[in-house]
């Protein structure tokens, strides 16, 4: 099944997605996908409402994470590659493939909608660059969660947008405030149940004002969605509603000679298969 977040007169509700229309209402007291994931599909209470025509507008899946969205560095064999060529920083040098996954995190408020804006200060960073990624809700939460049991605790998937000031990135020596800028996570448009996903066989492709930049598949992850819930979990409580970008593939602007950073105007769009398309235009300002 495919889920949205959406407005109604000011109010969040959830929605049905039957292709990319809403098709039914679910019950006021759902009101973001993280909600669904709690209660577990099964349990949903659906609405008698008629949807209202024109007076709706789709969010994020779930447009306030209640913590940071968990994310996966490096899990790509070509972009380990592309990172290494870059000469970005001293961690990027290394060209091996990592013993374990690289784990960092983007705080809730930079999730945005589908068609939001990307919007950033050149004064601030000229070195933004797009991430297109697989992403991970937890359903059932839990801690220790072995590897063999980790998809019983997923509810769905959705798309992000991993956008990064890959300037400030290098400056700070770490990930988290050049990933979190307002407006760097793009999420959606929809949350699809893991039942409709084949996590061996998933294409992921990013373009930029219509350019290919990115094409590969879930099947070329280095660690699958089973080996990073048992990872994170070993050591932090999941819960539902958590989300996990699993990792970017390579075609990044950063890996590029010289680098194609956004600017001003650009289009991203990235779509999955049985996800759909994640697209946002990049504005400049201050």
């Amino acid at each position: 099944m495919k889920f949205a977040t959406v407005l109604i007169q000011g109010s969040p509700r959830v929605a049905q997605i039957d292709g990319d229309r809403p098709t039914r209402l679910l019950a006021p007291e759902f009101s973001s996908v993280a909600d669904i994931a709690l209660a577990g599909t099964e349990h949903i209470v659906w609405s008698n409402e008629v949807i209202p025509a024109g007076e709706m507008t789709v969010v994020a899946p779930i447009p306030l994470p209640r913590r940071n969205i968990f994310c996966v560095g490096k899990n790509y064999r070509d972009h380990v590659r592309e990172f290494a060529g870059s000469g970005f920083d001293a961690s990027a040098a290394d060209t091996a493939v990592p013993d374990y996954p690289i784990i960092f995190s983007k705080v809730p408020e930079c999730v945005i909608a589908h068609h939001d804006k990307i919007m950033f200060d050149p004064a601030v960073s000229s070195a933004i660059d797009y991430e297109g990624e697989f992403a991970v809700i937890i359903g059932k939460g839990g801690r220790r969660i072995a590897k063999q049991d980790a998809l019983a605790h997923v509810w769905g998937y959705t798309i992000v947008n991993d956008v990064t000031a890959r300037d400030v990135q290098s400056r700070m020596k770490q990930w988290h405030v050049g990933k979190s800028f307002d407006t760097f996570c793009p999420m959606g448009p929809w949350a699809v149940t893991a039942d409709e996903i084949d996590l061996g066989d998933t294409l992921i492709r990013t373009w930029v004002n219509g350019e290919l930049r990115q094409d590969a598949n879930t099947r070329d992850l280095i660690f699958d969605v089973p080996t990073i819930i048992e990872t994170l979990s070993a050591g932090i409580t999941l819960y539902p509603g958590d989300v996990i970008a699993t990792g970017t593939p390579a075609g990044v602007g950063i890996g590029f000679k010289p680098p194609k950073y956004l600017v001003h105007g650009d289009v991203v769009t990235i779509s999955i298969s049985g996800l759909g398309t994640l697209e946002n235009r990049v504005e400049a300002i201050g």
